[in-house]
């Protein structure tokens, strides 16, 4: 069995810098793309940022700029690093995993960024 576990979510001014952690544990033997997704209240759940196996790294076009996504591998981690955050930026942030050619969620992590 996988599981995911994130940290790293709180309450920050805007303007202000959070990083999410999410790291895996379990049986794994492979790993493919990771990414962050985030539901804001009302709203469905967007993609925010990906990373490939090879480091090929997608953005939404709202983060771009402020949110980088890196990934190690030895340690079965994912982290987004997001700068200059926006109070739309709030959200429940989740990470999600392709392991061993299977999509696993975190149990999500809230952001709230204040005005």
């Amino acid at each position: 069995q996988v599981q995911l576990v994130e940290s790293g979510g709180g309450l920050v001014q805007a303007g202000g810098s959070l990083r999410l952690s999410c790291a895996a544990s379990g049986s794994i033997f492979s790993f493919d793309v990771m990414g962050w997704y985030r539901q804001a209240p009302g709203k469905q759940r967007e993609l925010a940022a990906t990373i490939s196996s090879g480091g090929s790294t997608r953005y939404v076009d709202s983060v771009k700029g402020r949110f980088t996504i890196s990934r190690d591998s030895a340690k079965n981690t994912v982290n987004l690093q997001m700068n200059s955050l926006r109070p739309e930026d709030t959200a429940v942030y989740y990470c999600n995993m392709l392991i061993n050619n299977r999509a696993y969620w975190g149990q999500g992590t809230q952001v709230t960024v204040a005005s």
